[in-house]
């Protein structure tokens, strides 16, 4: 049996920018393990599988060596496929996540906007484990449902900011590491590094933003806002904060359309 197989450029309207990522239609669950050999032999940052089912679609997200609570980029890319090449043709597509829960996904235009629950995050110490892994002295330190989220001065900072990926990957109660500070074009930058989770930095990262965005709201008195994820890739995101959840809207653009070819799958 042969596996569609899309690679969508998510959070960009300009192909090889934003944050790459392979959504693969199925018509069942098979065996995990295939789903992290997909996974790992796509060697994106992530890869979204998912099913339809009779009033929504059932998702779940597999980077090269784990399978993750909640993954943004690839469910705008998967929303992208959905109505670009599988042919739906409502405005709002409901994803339901075995692991996150109902993930609304709305059609705006040009924009996709992902509806996804805020983060619930607290400050904790900048202990030296925390500051070893990074090259510029640490402001601020959270700590969420799955991220540390590090606070810096400004948007130079980010740009400029070392880290020790080693150092960062034995931060083991973490998926990963938000690096973030307010910004010069946007209201605020931020960058993601997930060495632990097999990523050693993701280009764009939607679910960071479910953190960035209560965080930012709070500290500039706003609802709505502009990020931008300084990775050599890029991308440029809209945030809109609404209390226990945050809207989450980028572009994108397919890059490739394939097949994958499987001498057995597993019934």
């Amino acid at each position: 049996m042969n596996i569609k197989l899309y690679q969508v450029d998510a959070f960009t309207d300009t192909l090889f920018k934003g944050n790459p990522a392979a959504v693969c239609p199925l018509e069942y669950w098979p065996e995990d393990d295939l789903l992290q050999n997909i996974a790992m032999e796509n060697n994106l940052a992530e890869t979204a599988f998912y099913i339809k089912m009779e009033d929504h679609f059932e998702i779940r997200w597999f980077t090269p060596s784990i399978e993750v609570d909640l993954c943004g980029h690839a469910t705008l890319a998967t929303a992208h496929v959905l109505i670009k090449h599988e042919g739906l043709k409502e405005d709002v597509i409901r994803f339901i996540s075995p692991r996150s829960g109902i993930l609304n996904v709305f059609k705006k235009g040009d924009y996709l906007t992902l509806d996804f629950p805020v983060d619930v995050y607290k400050p904790v110490e900048i202990t030296e484990k925390i500051q070893a892994g990074f090259s510029i002295k640490i402001m601020e330190a959270y700590l969420g449902k799955t991220d540390y989220m590090l606070v810096f001065k400004d948007e130079d900072q980010i740009r400029k900011l070392e880290v020790d990926l080693i150092k960062v990957a034995n931060l083991e109660e973490c998926r990963g590491v938000i690096v973030t500070a307010p910004g010069t074009k946007s209201d605020f930058v931020s960058r993601f590094f997930a060495p632990q989770s097999g990523i050693n930095e993701d280009p764009v990262t939607g679910s960071s933003h479910t953190t960035l965005t209560p965080y930012w709201s709070d500290k500039l008195g706003k609802q709505e806002l502009t990020a931008y994820q300084l990775s050599q890739r890029g991308g440029y995101l809209k945030c809109k904060n609404k209390g226990k959840r945050v809207e989450i809207s980028g572009k994108a653009k397919t890059f490739m359309v394939g097949e994958i070819v499987l001498e057995s799958f597993p019934e």
